[in-house]
This record gives C-alpha cells, structure tokens and sequence, in this order.
C-alpha cells in the first residue's frame, strides 16, 4: 500500500471506513487498542465502556502500557469532543451485534462519525474466534503497511505469533482428551449472585469446547450471554475450575468468602483460572488464553 493514496476499510457492518492517506493517530476501544497492540499499532487514545471508571481497566488493557497512552474516558462522560480531542484520523471500535457501536452512546457515535472515519468490528456471539481474529489481523496489516500507525516496542513478528497460537491449540487439544475430563464453569462474580457465561454466546468459550473442553452451560432461561443465579445455584453445579472474570467491573473473588455459598465453591474447585471475557483479538491473547485452560486442566 502507498501510505500516501487513499486508505479504504470495509468493517463488519457494511460500512467503508475512507481517508486521504493511512491513518496513524487511532483512538481505539480498550480491546480493540489491546489488540492493535499485540500487532505492532500503537494507538494515541482508549476510551473504556459504561462498566469502565475514570482509569483504564488494565485486565482490558492487555500488554498496553497504559500509562502511556491518553484515557479519553468511559460511559456518560465519553463525548465526541473528548474522542476528537486527541487528534485522532481513525476510531476504531467494536459491536456485540445490530452495528451499534459499544461503549459510545449512539448519538455520540453519530456525531464523531461525521468528523472523523470510523471502524467497527464485531465481537458478537455470532462470530467465531478464528474470524474476529482475522478481521483484526486484516485491519493490522491495512493500518501496518508503510508509514501509518507507529510500531509497538518489542512487537513480535506475525508468523511466529500464528506458530504459537497454532501450538498452544494443540496442547489444549491432548490436555482435553484426558480420561476424566474436567468440569469448567466461566462466571462473572456479582455480590452474592453470579452471572454464569452461557459457553455458545462466547467466542473464547465456544473455542475451548471445540477442543474437547467441557464447559457447563446453565440452564436455559433469560439472558441471552449470562445466566444470573444465586451464590448457592452456583455452588450446587460443582465444577472443578472455575474461570472467573477478571475485569474490575466483577466483584473479586476474596471478597465473597465470607458468604457460604462461595465459600463452599471456592473450597470445592480444583483451580481458578482469571478470565478476561474481553480479552484482545489477537493470535497472542488467544494462546496465553488457551495455555492457562491446558495447564488447568493438567492440574495447575
């Protein structure tokens, strides 16, 4: 690509993201920065989503060195000034489906899409791991190609990266095939309740259960991604590990021992596995993911 002829993207919702010349100062959701990242692509602002607080969350945030990049803010205080402030030639950002954009209301998005070419990927349940994850790597190589975005310090070469990932997939493949398969349950800690993740509404654990993992599912009922239950609901499904979210929105693990229930689940698993349900999209987030599942499995 010449980075000095016009730079088109196509996104997942059917809109052609256009510029004079290749982007190079991106304002990116935290996942989506995270994931630049993990490509090289260093982005000159983050915003967060209406779970976020006024500080990066740094289980988003990935290998991003936070500290480094502008937080132009999250939930009701992210504005189309505060987003434009920064700068930025390129916004990219994510959907969970519909082509809503997450985390920016949508008359805010409205708003910045006028001023500024917008890139939206979606990370939705109806997309697998695999695909995400090449949409990323097709936005990375269009933004990485000639003299846009600057280059991460320490990014590792992309082959090598697809080499891990391919490696990792098979060690949780053998892992998996083990003679007494282990019961995993991936949750997100709410006070004394839980929201258990239904395994087909993410792509990370629909992943896991194609390599041979046995991931519970709650019963069926409301909540398209989660199944909100009782501390005791959660204890009675008896898993061996537990992959519990780790974002700072989820009430932490130490703080529920004190309720029975918890206590009673805690004590029982076998190993708790912190999970990032918004992990980045990337060949490396994805096999340090399946790496910690594989050394669960064989026993932490």
């Amino acid at each position: 690509m010449d980075p000095q002829r016009d730079w088109q993207f196509l996104d997942d919702r059917g809109r052609l993201a256009a510029a004079p010349r290749q982007p190079s100062r991106i304002v990116a959701y935290i996942q989506a920065g995270a994931t630049l990242w993990d490509h090289g692509i260093v982005p000159v602002g983050l915003f967060g989503s209406g779970h976020d607080g006024e500080r990066p969350d740094p289980v988003k945030a990935g290998a991003l060195p936070v500290e480094d990049i502008a937080y132009l803010g999250s939930g009701p205080e992210l504005t189309a000034d505060s987003l434009l402030g920064a700068g930025p030639d390129l916004v990219v950002a994510v959907t969970y489906g519909g082509g809503q954009v997450y985390g920016i209301d949508p008359e805010v998005a409205k708003h910045l899409e006028e001023s500024v070419p917008v890139v939206v990927l979606d990370v939705g349940q109806g997309r697998e791991l695999g695909d995400v994850r090449d949409r990323f790597t097709a936005l990375a190589q269009a933004l990485g190609d000639g003299d846009g975005a600057g280059t991460a310090p320490g990014a590792r070469d992309f082959e090598a990266a697809v080499r891990d990932f391919d490696a990792a997939a098979v060690r949780l493949r053998t892992a998996a095939a083990g003679p007494a398969l282990p019961r995993v349950l991936a949750l997100s800690p709410a006070g004394p309740d839980a929201h258990l993740a239904r395994p087909r509404a993410w792509a990370d654990l629909r992943a896991l259960t194609e390599h041979g993992v046995d991931v519970v599912a709650p019963a069926e009922g409301p909540g398209a991604n989660w199944s909100t239950v009782p501390g005791a609901e959660v204890a009675a499904l008896a898993p061996d590990i537990l992959l519990a979210d780790a974002r700072a929105n989820a009430t932490p693990l130490q703080d529920l021992r004190a309720d029975e229930h918890w206590r009673a689940l805690l004590d029982g698993v076998r190993v708790v596995v912190p999970w990032n349900p918004e992990a980045p999209c990337s060949h490396a987030a994805h096999a340090r993911f399946f790496d910690s599942v594989t050394a669960a499995l064989r026993g932490g």
